[in-house]
């Protein structure tokens, strides 16, 4: 078989099945759950027990304030809208409950603008159970509700039990889904991300700093969310832009806010310097070549239908492997743009892609007489 370069380095037909090739801890982080999302592609640069289920804390707000988003894009809220702090929001989430909270006093009235800083930037528990509240008449409802939209969405680890991340039994969510939903919420809501970025927010006379560590320290940081519980350590989802390309990262088990912050500054920095999307194959190239029976022409060209992106770390690019996998000889007649097998790109640290083997150009049968003398053996 015939390979054009550019990561073309094995071949195999008949192949049942491929092995990742193993690869040490390239980013070696000392968080118990990590992961790299390149923000421009949606594709996986990095994961450390990325798709395990963990206590998300506090950046269980990302999908509290992306239902709210949703809400004001489809019209069901309006920036403007005020709602009343409850006994429940004030006790369970206000200054009394001696978690993260917004100040709220009891019986205000506050906007749906007000209460997205409060929850965004001041981490507000008090802010959370107001707008819960108020969308679905309880905190389990709401919960409800993100949960079921986070399945929708494809975050098939979700299940939230509350909409402040504070501890529940089986309030869950993976890196890779809180990485996924940041992502989702930079792309789907433009105009209400840029609350992310904010530095403080005062309410109530007390002004509070956003506990992003990134902010201020990375370049290009905007967003988005820390955590802490005891039991689950302290975690963060962040994102960056640099030079027109995006990064997210998400950390959690992490000893301390000094950890927290060091390591998340160290991760950025490698989202961006050590790791890489690379085009491995483009739409139409041709693959390869494979062997026609009964057909006019003995070979014919396979290529591949669709642009081939793989995201990985930077030492493990030169050790990108392609395998043309078919059954073969092919049987002609065969039509261009027949699907005959699979294209199989691995590279150490990342999860194979495999995509469609197509025919380039279309081969006719042999004539009754020719295939009699290939019967016969008079001919190939």
């Amino acid at each position: 078989m015939r390979f054009l370069p550019a990561f073309f380095t094995a071949t195999s037909l008949l192949l049942s099945g491929t092995s990742l090739p193993a690869l040490a801890d390239a980013l070696n982080t000392k968080a118990d759950y990590a992961y790299i999302l390149d923000g421009d592609t949606g594709l996986s640069l990095y994961s450390k027990n990325g798709d395990e289920a963990f206590i998300p804390a506090s950046m269980t707000k990302i999908m509290t304030a992306y239902v709210v988003f949703e809400r004001l894009r489809d019209g069901r809220l309006s920036l403007d809208d005020e709602f009343v702090v409850s006994e429940t929001a004030w006790r369970e989430g206000g200054a009394a409950s001696g978690g993260s909270t917004m100040f709220l006093d009891l019986g205000s009235k506050v906007s749906v603008q007000d209460l997205l800083r409060g929850i965004i930037i001041q981490s507000g528990n008090d802010a959370c159970i107001v707008i819960a509240e108020a969308i679905s008449g309880s905190q389990e409802a709401f919960a409800e509700e993100m949960t079921r939209r986070a399945q929708e969405l494809g975050l098939k680890s979700a299940h939230f039990e509350n909409p402040t991340g504070l501890y529940s039994d089986n309030h869950r969510v993976s890196a890779a889904d809180l990485a996924k939903l940041a992502y989702l919420t930079i792309t789907e809501f433009p105009e209400y991300y840029d609350i992310y970025a904010e530095k403080e927010f005062t309410w109530n006379g007390i002004r509070q700093p956003n506990r992003n560590p990134l902010l201020g320290e990375v370049d290009g940081a905007d967003g988005l969310k820390t955590g802490h519980l005891e039991i689950s350590g302290y975690g963060l989802v962040g994102s960056a832009v640099r030079d027109g390309k995006r990064r997210i990262i998400v950390l959690n088990g992490l000893e301390s806010i000094a950890d927290r912050a060091s390591e998340a500054r160290r991760v950025m920095r490698a989202a961006f310097n050590d790791f890489k999307v690379v085009e491995v194959i483009q739409p139409d190239q041709i693959v390869g070549e494979a062997e026609v029976f009964l057909g006019t022409k003995k070979t014919v060209e396979l290529k591949a239908n669709e642009l081939v992106k793989a995201a990985l770390h930077s030492d493990a690019i030169r050790d990108i492997e392609v395998e043309l996998v078919y059954s073969g000889p092919l049987k002609a007649p065969l039509k261009a743009g027949d699907i005959v097998g699979q294209i199989v790109v691995t590279a150490p640290g990342m999860n194979e892609i495999v995509t469609p083997a197509v025919i380039a150009e279309s081969v006719e049968r042999k004539n009754l007489f020719e295939r009699a003398l290939v019967g016969l053996g008079l001919t190939g």
